[in-house]
C-alpha cells in the first residue's frame, strides 16, 4: 500500500492518485524495483484537494481519517510506504522528520511503514531523486524479506521402531 498526502490537479480531474508528473516518478520507482501500478493500492490521506494546493489542515486530515484507517482494514497491507511528510505526520505521528527517517523500516504490529519523499518533492529538488532511488532500492530489500513465503515446516521426526523377533515355533 502506498499512502500520499492528497490530490494534487490532476489527481482531482482524473479520480485516480498520481497521475500527473509525481505518478509518472511514481511509476519509474516502482518499476525499479519490479512492480506495477496494479500491484499496489495507492492512496491519500486527504481525500480532496485542498483549496490552492495548500497543505493539509491538521481538522482535514483528521476528518479524512476513517476513510483512511477503514481502507488500511480492508486492504489489510503488510507493508505501506509513507510518502511525504504529511503523510508521516498521519500515520507515525512524532516519528521524526521525513528528512532524518526516509527509507527506515517501522514495524507498528502487522505492519511494516518505510517513509519516502514525496516524488513531488523529488522532482522540485532535483537532490532528492537519487535518495528516493536508494530508498526504493531499500524497500525491494524490505519487501523480499517481509513478504516471502515461510520455509516449508521441518518433517516431524519418525520414532524408530525395534524390530519384533518372530518365534518360529
Amino acid at each position: 500500500m502506498i499512502v500520499g498526502e492528497a490530490p494534487g490537479f490532476n489527481e482531482d480531474r482524473q479520480g485516480e492518485p498520481f497521475v500527473g508528473a509525481a505518478g509518472q516518478l511514481l511509476d519509474t520507482m516502482l518499476a525499479r524495483i519490479g512492480l506495477r501500478r496494479a500491484d499496489v493500492y495507492i492512496t491519500n490521506v486527504l481525500k480532496c484537494r485542498p483549496p490552492q494546493n495548500r497543505d493539509p489542515m491538521p481538522n482535514e486530515a483528521e476528518a479524512c481519517s476513517p476513510y483512511l484507517r477503514r481502507q488500511m482494514e480492508l486492504i489489510r497491507p503488510k507493508v505501506v510506504l509513507i510518502l511525504g511528510r504529511h503523510a508521516l505526520e498521519r500515520l507515525l505521528p512524532g516519528q521524526g522528520s521525513i528528512s532524518r527517517i526516509h527509507g527506515s523500516l517501522v514495524q507498528r504490529g502487522d505492519i511494516a511503514f518505510v517513509p519516502l519523499f514525496h516524488p513531488a518533492a523529488a522532482l522540485h529538488n532535483g537532490a532528492l531523486v537519487a535518495d528516493l532511488e536508494r530508498d526504493f532500492d531499500r524497500v525491494k530489500g524490505y519487501l523480499d524479506k517481509l513478504l516471502a513465503p515461510p520455509p516449508p515446516p521441518e518433517p516431524a521426526p519418525v520414532p524408530k521402531q525395534e524390530a519384533e523377533q518372530l518365534q518360529l515355533w
